[in-house]
């Protein structure tokens, strides 16, 4: 074997060794995919938290709640840049205020805004009194974020159906797919063996 074919097939086999490296580690992350997913949808399964004062926090995480209580509307807030299928918006956030206990932010859903922060609230009130279901998470804590000072540390997202009207529009459920990983690794291993048969034709041609 000539020197230059040397060196081609040195290139060609480190070349797919990354690419075989990376389509492992796409493989990897769908493994760690799938079982957030199932634990996920384990834990959205389980009978819904009531929640009261004694509630612990931590058992409410990414589980079904019931909250019963009197919405708070004046200190309602709007979690701007929050788009639906495209179109921006804002979240609807309402303090909730528990029977006998603290009060709970809910996210209502979905509401439309030419700029994605400012709303007019008042179109968008669903009555005082309210028994709501939904989904327990911890909100995130970047910039223009809600900030749950003041309230049980968890936003509510509430389940569908929307209101008679339409709006404000329900988040959908978690989706539990398999993301883009397994497409991904195809693509890198299709690269790798495109690299050692692309190579070996090279040499072969050139014999």
């Amino acid at each position: 074997m000539q020197r230059r074919d040397v060196g081609l097939v040195a290139i060609a086999a480190l070349v797919a060794a990354l690419c075989v490296r990376a389509g492992v580690w796409q493989l990897d992350r769908l493994t760690q995919r799938r079982a957030r997913n199932a634990a996920l949808a384990a834990r959205l399964a389980l009978p819904p938290i009531e929640l009261r004062d004694e509630v612990a926090v931590d058992s409410l995480r990414q589980r079904r709640v019931v909250a019963r209580g009197v919405y708070d509307y004046t200190a309602e807030r709007a979690w701007p840049g929050r788009s639906f299928e495209g179109t921006p918006g804002v979240a609807l956030i309402t303090p909730l205020r528990l029977a006998g206990g603290p009060a709970v932010l809910v996210d209502r859903g979905w509401v439309p805004s030419p700029d994605a922060f400012h709303v007019d609230h008042a179109p968008y009130r669903e009555g005082d009194t309210a028994t709501v279901t939904g989904i327990a998470f911890v909100p995130p804590r970047g910039r223009g974020d809600v900030n749950p000072a003041g309230f049980l540390p968890i936003i509510v997202q509430l389940d569908p159906p929307e209101p008679a009207h339409g709006l404000p529009r329900r988040w959908p459920p978690p989706a539990f797919d398999d993301g883009p990983h397994l497409s991904y690794a195809v693509q890198w291993f299709s690269f790798a063996l495109i690299a050692l048969v692309g190579t070996a034709a090279l040499i072969r041609r050139g014999r």
